[in-house]
């Protein structure tokens, strides 16, 4: 394990080096942190197609020293005004299927990108896009894990003409020390910088993407595209060892970090370790019983019944621990959002500026469709609509999905101090309750936070909403071994040790104290954190 990165004035994390390197190049030409969020999301989609892109989604939260409070972006798409239930079922469908027509969404990334540098931004729009353009064209060589990643969706992309030619040479997928380009990817990125948003959503890039897509069978309309729009929202909060942790609201799960963080705060882990049996039970325990209301209260904040307002009080963490038993695990569970491909981005500037820019596609290369000509492929968000209604989550027309997306801030009394994310669909809020509780409970920097094996808890792969009682496996990340694993069944937990699927990390920390930035980059991942 090594130390966390050290700057002072300006810092970027991401899971690639290039896009580390091109955001803080935009933080020394004077850009903000959000500046260099975008900039550096923008060559993620370059670099790690499988996960992000233009054809993705985004979400953000930011704080700076003259902000009171946090603000939120919700940058994600809607279900197209075509796409109804019995639009599925006539198809001979009885959920909504993973890949495909019927799982993309309106891509919300360009939007959610021009909404946040025309309120945060300082430099031209098109000098965040240039590096990107210059490195689509040139090339770059494939990292390992980006590479086996793009190696296990060969299949997928041979399936979809425009997936074939954009992703695959001779019907492969690039080597791990390849060197890969995207022509197409430039050009669509030179017309951004000339033309702005709507270029994507009225213009010629719109245009383009709609013929595409519909002749792949998306139901999308022109309305679907040219009416879509970012939200602004307010961030929900919650005290946590002297901290206030911030995650942004429904139709995102940030709401349940706060609620595993509410049950969790009122037990004292002591010198006990974040690897101790009980630790790691009440964990489990107490991320089974937050994700039971996730299964029914999270959904388009629009068209969806709220959070219960009572949830993230004292009083319902108290009542939430007197239902767990500290010797026992619970057999009844939720069922668990499948894993996911996502970027976090984390960027602090010289003013202080703290911004968490977590953006997707959802599942490796999304719904596995390629707008031909134009160098990124289509979410699969949809997927996680629920056919079935009434609830939270059920299809409607124009209607947000439920995301797995969360980008994770803490300040303190105000002020920002830490700004971080972990991608990995499910596993993103065990992901953040687990640094979280690293930092603030257990001492740790925010390189070793990130470092130290990780706990999973997965439920069934049923469709959301359908409550088994199997208990769900607990997975522990090697390490961690048969000691902890036998005292976890012991308990009644199902065990596994396994490598994998633990979510990938980024965080910066604000040490005002010493006015430096100390940053943390996931090790299972290629990135790294950097600044000046």
């Amino acid at each position: 394990m090594s130390g966390p990165a050290i700057a002072e004035r300006g810092m970027v994390a991401t899971s690639h080096p290039a896009a580390t390197d091109i955001g803080v190049e935009i933080l020394r030409a004077g850009g903000t942190a959000l500046d260099a969020a975008i900039a550096a999301n923008a060559a993620l989609g370059l670099v790690e197609p499988m996960s992000c892109g233009l054809g993705g989604d985004l979400f953000a939260i930011l704080s700076t020293p003259e902000i009171a409070t946090p603000l939120g972006l919700n940058g994600s798409g809607r279900a197209p005004r075509r796409l109804t239930a019995d639009l599925v079922r006539q198809r001979g469908l009885h959920r909504l299927p993973l890949r495909g027509p019927l799982s993309v969404t309106v891509p919300g990334c360009v939007d959610g990108w021009w909404a946040l540098h025309q309120r945060f931004g300082s430099l031209p729009w098109e000098d965040l896009l240039a590096p990107t353009i210059e490195l689509a064209r040139r090339g770059t060589a494939v990292p390992p894990v980006i590479g086996a990643q793009w190696h296990e969706s060969e299949a997928l992309l041979a399936i979809d003409p425009g997936s074939r030619e954009t992703f695959l040479v001779d019907g492969r997928a690039p080597q791990p020390g390849d060197v890969a380009t995207n022509n197409d990817l430039a050009e669509v990125l030179a017309a951004l910088a000339r033309g702005g948003r709507d270029s994507f959503y009225t213009g010629d890039i719109g245009q383009t993407l709609l013929a595409s897509a519909r002749k792949a069978g998306v139901p999308f309309e022109e309305d679907d595209l040219a009416t879509h729009t970012s939200s602004w929202v307010r961030p929900a909060c919650l005290r946590f060892r002297g901290l206030e942790v911030w995650e942004l609201p429904a139709n995102t799960q940030g709401l349940v970090v706060l609620d595993m963080l509410n049950i969790l705060s009122g037990y004292d882990f002591g010198a006990s370790g974040p690897h101790d049996p009980l630790t790691v039970h009440l964990f489990v325990e107490a991320k089974k019983r937050a994700y039971e209301r996730r299964a029914w209260w999270i959904g388009d904040p629009e068209r969806a019944p709220s959070w219960p307002r009572d949830v993230l009080t004292p009083g319902y963490g108290e009542k939430e621990r007197q239902c767990i038993d500290p010797d026992r695990a619970s057999r009844s569970i939720e069922p668990d959002a499948s894993s996911s491909d996502t970027v976090i981005v984390a960027a602090v500037d010289s003013r202080r500026m703290a911004v968490t820019l977590v953006q997707s596609v959802f599942h490796s290369f999304g719904s596995g469709i390629t707008p031909r000509g134009l160098g990124f492929v289509l979410q699969n968000r949809g997927s996680l609509f629920r056919l079935a209604g009434p609830h939270a989550n059920a299809l409607e027309p124009g209607r947000r999905p439920f995301h797995t997306l969360i980008p994770g801030l803490v300040t303190e009394a105000g002020r920002p101090r830490f700004a971080f994310g972990v991608m990995g669909g499910d596993m993103q809020p065990q992901g953040h309750v687990q640094i979280l509780q690293n930092l603030l409970a257990f001492g740790m920097d925010p390189q070793t936070a990130g470092d130290e094996p990780r706990v999973r808890h997965d439920g069934s792969s049923t469709p959301m909403g359908d409550v088994m009682c199997d208990g769900g496996t607990v997975h522990l990340e090697p390490p961690l071994g048969e000691d902890l694993a036998s005292a976890l069944r012991a308990k009644g937990h199902q065990v596994s040790i396994s490598r994998g699927g633990y979510g990938g990390y980024q965080g910066i920390w604000i040490d005002d104290e010493s006015g430096r930035l100390l940053g943390g980059s996931e090790s299972r991942k290629d990135g790294c954190a950097r600044g000046y």
